[in-house]
């Protein structure tokens, strides 16, 4: 057993039992910034046109282009606002002041601190000089932080088994640089940060697919060694994933591999604004456990030891087909927030609302290499009913197949859902539902590796995504925490002997009207 294991017991338990160490008060006067900064590297701004941004049907594309891929990076991690509505959160007062502004981006990230770095490797058959660009989102641009073809170095990287990923001419490198969550989260940063990278991804894989594009990322290669392409400490920044882009006529890699035939690196570095960094031994210890090798690449169905088990419960009850989101995924992403306390119990969810967002999230896979496209899924989903027309309140587990809800346990959850809930920031039993998402942690980490708590978090976090895209579409307040006591879930929902894990919850349901804001962008 692995130390992922150990790991994952301790994040299940940490509401009663507190992860080392126990009296952390994070640093905010000498926090880091929400980016990395290369003072050094030229950046070259991207286009900023968005092409038919809010249209609903769109015309499939043979590949990736330039304005395509500026137009997907800034409706994931671009900034699109700035958060100035009066809400419950703990960091309301700090809004306003210029230097502690909070952005609203289309992807969400725990704590809104966006710690992953998107580099784009670029090759041949591409609108830019080949080479390795950070992406700015503070100046929707990219840092040339390397000039030179650099994707043979990728591919190596992938190993023989990468499959079409290999084919590639373009591809996405996804890093985290673990102090920019860990100066607030310390240990549990391994957690939180695992989620972020699969929310990206996600929202990405919804971006593209309208166009008939895929996102399929990579998760197994040699970490180390783009760790050092990339310039980076590997116990300091972690390499989570690469993802190939299907470029429009951007061809095949030449025959016996493009770009150099001996490893580069980039020697650009990133410029800490925090004076102090401190180091975290678990936090070490579990980004050690999960380093990706390319060798330990689990064969295809591998995963299917660890598939979600069927949905118990008592007799179904049916829900309704669910409706086409009346937002296209643009418009989603931009209008995408958490609600904070502002959720009020008077306007009940529709029951199709209700049923587009369980079956959304229930198809969300993560679509990474060690998954069968027609292979079983991970997640399990449950639901905490409050206020939802013609379903009354008590707890449920979902049956994507039938699509019913199966009771669990009878009653109103509200007193249950905020007991166990360790913030301020929501009244929970306001919230039209709250769905609980889980995964057999345990069982996939047996089935492929340490390796696999990534893929843990990923799959999470790409649920969590699709149930904040969804929820933008309808019109519905969201929120999703992590701040809740996972063995009382468990005992709650009747899991106990089982090796689910309820990993986040998230809230769904309408918000006061006319609530208090501020529009910047007219001030």
């Amino acid at each position: 057993m692995g130390y992922a294991h150990v790991y994952a017991h301790e994040i299940m338990h940490r509401g009663r039992v507190p992860m080392e160490p126990v009296d952390f008060v994070p640093d905010w006067a000498d926090r880091p910034r929400k980016a990395k900064f290369h003072p050094d590297a030229e950046t070259l701004p991207l286009p900023t046109a968005q092409p038919d941004a809010d249209a609903v049907a769109r015309r499939p594309a043979a590949g990736f282009t330039l304005p395509l891929l500026s137009a997907m990076l800034r409706d994931s991690y671009g900034l699109t606002g700035r958060r100035l509505a009066v809400q419950a959160n703990t960091d309301l007062a700090a809004l306003p002041h210029y230097t502690q502004a909070n952005w609203s981006r289309g992807t969400a990230s725990g704590g809104g601190l966006y710690p992953v770095g998107i580099h784009w490797a670029a090759g041949p058959g591409g609108p830019l000089t080949p080479g390795l660009y950070h992406y700015a989102p503070h100046q929707q641009g990219l840092r040339r932080l390397l000039t030179g073809d650099v994707t043979g170095q990728v591919r190596e990287a992938l190993g023989s088994g990468a499959g079409a990923a290999a084919q590639a001419t373009q591809y996405l490198v996804l890093s985290v640089k673990y102090w920019q969550n860990a100066f607030k989260y310390n240990s549990f940063s391994f957690h939180a940060v695992s989620m972020d990278v699969g929310a990206l991804v996600q929202t990405w894989r919804l971006w593209a697919a309208q166009y008939g594009l895929r996102i399929d990322p990579v998760l197994w290669f040699d970490e180390e060694r783009l760790a050092r392409l990339l310039g980076v400490a590997p116990e300091e920044e972690g390499v989570f994933a690469v993802v190939p882009l299907t470029w429009e006529g951007g061809g095949a890699p030449a025959a016996g591999g493009s770009g150099p035939t001996a490893d580069v690196a980039v020697r650009h570095r990133d410029v800490e604004r925090s004076r102090r960094v401190l180091a975290f031994e678990t936090l070490l210890r579990i980004h050690e456990a999960t380093a990706g090798r390319a060798a330990d690449r689990p064969e295809p169905g591998a995963l299917d030891a660890a598939a979600a088990l069927p949905p118990r419960g008592a007799d179904p009850l049916p829900l309704p087909p669910p409706p086409a989101p009346p937002a296209a995924t643009g418009r989603a992403l931009r209008e995408r927030r958490s609600s904070f306390g502002r959720f009020e119990a008077s306007r009940p969810v529709a029951a199709e609302e209700l049923a587009a967002a369980l079956a959304d999230c229930a198809a969300t896979r993560y679509g990474t290499e060690a998954e069968r496209p027609d292979g079983p899924p991970l997640t399990s989903l449950y639901a905490f009913v409050n206020h939802v027309e013609g379903i009354a309140p008590g707890a449920y587990a979902y049956d994507p197949a039938a699509h019913t809800l199966r009771p669990v346990k009878p009653g109103p959850p509200g007193p249950f859902l905020q007991r166990t809930y360790f913030l301020s920031n929501y009244n929970l039993e306001q919230a039209g539902a709250v769905f609980v998402p889980t995964v057999r942690t345990t069982a996939v980490l047996d089935s492929v590796g340490d390796r696999g708590y990534r893929l843990v978090g990923g799959t999470i976090g790409a649920v969590a995504q699709t149930f904040y895209t969804t929820a933008a579409a309808f019109g519905l307040g969201a929120g999703v925490a992590l701040g809740f006591d996972n063995i009382a879930y468990i005992e709650e929902l009747g899991l106990t002997g089982t090796d689910e894990a309820p990993l986040l919850i998230m809230l769904l349901g309408h918000e006061r009207p006319r609530p208090a804001d501020f529009r910047h962008e007219i001030a």
